[in-house]
């Protein structure tokens, strides 16, 4: 049945492992590590994985190189490929099971943190690694499986991804009583675009919340845990979830009501691929854990 893949020599797994290295490092260089031996030896492994299969594997980017589409797809393959003998290796050892998951900075820090860190997760055989991600590489990533889970506020994903949803959220206006003294006058620099804001523009972006192109932004930040600091300086007017803890000094801020803001509804949602799920059958009940404990 596989005769002919082994018919000629060219073909082995360290050359596949050298071509997901420097596919994911976009050079050779990088790949590896400066080591002029390694820039040598992926180097060739690369050229002999070309000339094994007759294509072109990669090719010249600005001052990188990148896969080609035959050489994503054969990365593709690879990663399946090993991640399933990794996956049996670390259930021959009775090793524990490693999840990557994918999320934006204040769910980590809010939701996931708790979760991943309590008492019977440390003790147990699995364990979580967490990143920021945002929801653009978070797909492109579970279609890689170099992330196992993502959390995303995107209500659909391309195939084969799934998602579950987790829970919904709003957004609130937080104004400092040193700005305006009442709702009233704040809501109305708001309507009139003269009301100081910051805003965690990169976390905004991602679930979609576009109100504020147009207003006086003076301060601008990746995520809410960012923006919820800056409006402890009480200089700025920002706009939270409603799940994050209000401001430190309570009596400091009020919440400004604005039909605009309050009516739209965000949503967070477990993200995988199904693929993983029959690489490592051990996902099925991370997956299954993770949309329980969220």
């Amino acid at each position: 049945m596989f005769s002919k893949l082994f018919a000629e020599s060219g073909l082995s797994l360290d050359r596949l492992k050298a071509l997901l290295a420097v596919g994911a490092a976009g050079s050779i260089v990088k790949a590896a590590g400066g080591d002029p031996v390694k820039q040598s030896q992926y180097s060739r492994q690369i050229k002999e994985l070309e000339d094994f299969f007759r294509i072109k594997l990669v090719e010249r980017h600005g001052k990188g190189i990148r896969l080609t589409a035959n050489g994503k797809e054969l990365a593709r393959i690879s990663r399946f490929f090993l991640l399933g003998l990794s996956n049996f290796q670390r259930g021959c050892l009775a090793e524990e099971q490693t999840f990557r998951i994918g999320a934006s900075a204040t769910f980590i820090q809010q939701f996931l943190l708790p979760i991943v860190s309590s008492a019977g997760v440390v003790r147990g055989n699995t364990r979580y690694v967490v990143e920021v991600v945002g929801d653009d590489e978070i797909e492109r990533r579970l279609h890689d499986l170099t992330l196992d889970f993502g959390v995303t506020t995107r209500a659909a994903v391309s195939r084969p991804l799934q998602l579950k949803e987790l829970g919904r959220w709003k957004l609130a206006l937080w104004v400092p009583r040193t700005l305006h003294k009442t709702e009233k006058s704040a809501a109305l620099a708001f309507k009139e675009r003269r009301l100081p804001l910051g805003l965690a523009a990169k976390e905004l972006a991602d679930c979609g919340a576009d109100l504020f192109i147009d207003h006086d932004t003076r301060f601008v930040c990746d995520n809410f845990l960012q923006a919820l600091a800056a409006l402890n300086e009480q200089q700025l007017a920002v706009v939270l979830p409603d799940f994050l803890s209000s401001p430190t000094e309570a009596n400091s801020f009020f919440r400004v009501r604005m039909p605009e803001i309050d009516s739209r509804v965000f949503h967070f949602r477990l993200a995988w691929n199904p693929r993983l799920l029959r690489l490592n059958p051990h996902a099925v009940n991370a997956r299954d854990f993770l949309a329980r404990a969220l």
